[in-house]
């Protein structure tokens, strides 16, 4: 996500751009193909709400600056309530056309072992980046490699699904058209099989690290909060999954509405074809045949076929406030900027965004322009000051975007109590900011 967005950026900025893709050639555990921003998670970029919340503000302000990453996800966006979902596999197919199709744009296949000496670069390897150019970084930054653990969804088929146990519904039936408000499938478990489930999920097979991830794992490891495996949430509590991802509010099952669910366990549309559907907040580090026993433990998926089961890897990053400077450039090697996962932030949206600064701050310096500081009361200006600086670098883990990383707004005490209005003031002084540093650098490039 954020290499191509970086690239995109710098090309339409003028400048000439090769990037350095090791896929196919050089193969991760979690990728499937070559293609440029293949998505190996979920396939939602999360709320669309641009008002009431902070990710949609980001998406707001990439389309606003012409964002490739959100042009193709507006292209190949799937119904999702109120979350921008997309098709995977032809969103990855389109930006990878794009980028294929720019005049100023050169894809070169292959792994880069080490950080170059030479040019101005920008990294954006994400979590999975290979083990020798991750130790070349370890090596120059003089610090332990940091890394915390993520975890995959896994993806079922949907004609194995049993639909006369379970029914079409988002929560609270959000949604402008039925085709939204049906996006998501539920299946509703009693409490006899959440309470069996929660056993089995609790003694059930764990799979080992990969690639000499086990030698990296700390013995508590630092799974990132947004993306807890499940069988993590049911360690902290037996009820804590039922206050998660399988609460049962906002729904009604139709094949017996007068009969409350003690539990729901939440599948989204994952392609265009409504073929498949991912588990919704089902991350998981079960080895493949116990997790397809438990999974067909869910009312509905007895007789469940899997796309793809779930997996667990290692996601590192770097201590973005003690090593990149307020243009993402490392303080030691200042030719190379970083951007996307590697630098802290999580998520596609937020690492995309990444990437769009890094493009026009590598652009607007080998066209010796002085591009206008970020703002940090847009969200891109919000993220980018966490990481670089704002963040305290003892304890810095990875974030999402969120209305904590702003500044408070003035007067908000005297009238303006509520988080509604706090959160309408934040975005409001955010499209501000962010349509006048876009005005600023335009003037200032032209």
């Amino acid at each position: 996500m954020a290499g191509s967005e970086a690239a995109w950026q710098a090309a339409q900025m003028g400048v000439p751009v090769v990037i350095h893709e090791m896929r196919p050639t050089v193969g991760t555990f979690a990728h499937r193909t070559g293609d440029l921003a293949e998505m190996v998670c979920s396939n939602s970029f999360r709320s669309d709400d641009d008002e009431q919340n902070a990710v949609g503000l980001l998406h707001w302000e990439m389309r606003a600056a012409n964002g490739l990453i959100m042009q193709t996800a507006d292209k190949h966006r799937l119904p999702a309530g109120g979350a921008l979902a997309v098709d995977r596999d032809p969103f990855a197919a389109s930006v990878t056309a794009a980028l294929r199709a720019h005049p100023l744009v050169t894809i070169d296949p292959g792994e880069i072992t080490e950080l170059p000496r030479d040019g101005h670069w920008i990294i954006a390897t994400g979590p999975l980046t290979s083990t020798a150019l991750g130790a070349s970084i370890a090596q120059e930054t003089g610090a332990e490699a940091l890394a915390f653990f993520d975890a995959i969804a896994p993806i079922v088929h949907y004609d194995s699904i049993d639909m006369s146990r379970a029914w079409m519904q988002s929560r609270y039936d959000k949604g402008e058209t039925e085709d939204e408000r049906t996006a998501y499938l539920n299946c509703p478990m009693d409490k006899a099989t959440y309470d069996a489930f929660i056993d089995a999920l609790l003694t059930s097979d764990k799979a080992e690290f990969h690639d000499g991830e086990a030698e990296s794992a700390p013995k508590s490891t630092p799974y990132f909060d947004g993306c807890l495996p499940i069988e993590v949430i049911a360690e902290r509590g037996r009820e804590s999954l039922r206050h998660g991802p399988m609460k049962p509010v906002g729904l009604t099952n139709p094949h017996q509405p007068d009969v409350k669910p003690h539990a729901v366990v939440q599948l989204r549309r994952d392609n265009a074809l409504g073929t498949l559907y991912n588990i919704v907040g089902f991350q998981t580090k079960m080895k493949y045949g116990a997790q397809a026993e438990v999974l067909r433990m869910i009312p509905g998926l007895e007789n469940a076929s899997f796309a793809r089961l779930g997996g667990i890897h290692r996601n590192t990053f770097l201590n973005s406030p003690t090593l990149l400077d307020a243009q993402m450039r490392l303080r030691s090697r200042p030719n190379i900027r970083f951007a996307g996962q590697i630098t802290g932030v999580e998520g596609y949206v937020e690492s995309a965004a990444m990437g769009l600064l890094a493009g026009r701050m590598a652009a607007a310096e080998i066209l010796r322009l002085t591009l206008p500081d970020v703002p940090q009361d847009s969200a891109m200006g919000a993220l980018v000051h966490h990481i670089t600086g704002g963040a305290e670098a003892k304890t810095f883990q990875p974030m999402n975007v969120n209305f904590g990383l702003f500044r408070p707004v003035d007067g908000l005490k005297g009238g303006r109590r509520g988080r509604k209005d706090r959160y309408q003031a934040y975005t409001d002084r955010a499209k501000a900011a962010w349509t006048d540093w876009l005005a600023q650098e335009t003037l200032d490039l032209s």
